[in-house]
């Protein structure tokens, strides 16, 4: 995996959709806007959209944590998969709740991602050591 040292010196390889604002708006940004913009709307809407949205992203942080070995991209894609249990629940039904029960889904879908990235990245580093650095 050829490396590219980023603004902060710091290597990543070239494959790490993480790493590009062209590769990140469409996988991560664009969705967390989708829920962000729908979290109003009728909930039947609300639920599909933020199902997509979700296992959007967490595909793509599974298939980023296979390309690049970035460390978060283990744990925030199932993670992201994962919310779509709650959605999915919550919206149809099965689980009476109240609004603030999507505000909490709303929150955890937008900045639970950001929270694990930090936590894991400050733990373990950015990237999986494969014995193939520089």
């Amino acid at each position: 995996m050829p490396a590219v040292a980023d603004a902060h010196g710091s290597k990543h390889p070239r494959n790490d959709w993480a790493a590009g604002l062209w590769s990140y708006l469409p996988a991560w940004i664009l969705p967390k806007a989708a829920i962000i913009a729908t979290a109003f709307l009728p909930v039947p809407v609300r639920m599909a959209v933020w199902i997509v949205a979700l296992a959007w992203m967490g595909t793509a942080c599974l298939v980023n944590a296979r390309r690049c070995g970035r460390v978060h991209c283990r744990y925030t894609g199932p993670y992201y998969l994962a919310l779509t249990v709650p959605v999915a629940l919550v919206g149809t039904g099965v689980v009476e709740a109240g609004a603030y029960a999507w505000i909490i889904l709303g929150a955890l879908s937008v900045g639970g991602g950001y929270v694990i990235t930090w936590a894991t990245e400050a733990a373990w580093g950015r990237y999986e050591d494969t014995g193939n650095a520089p």
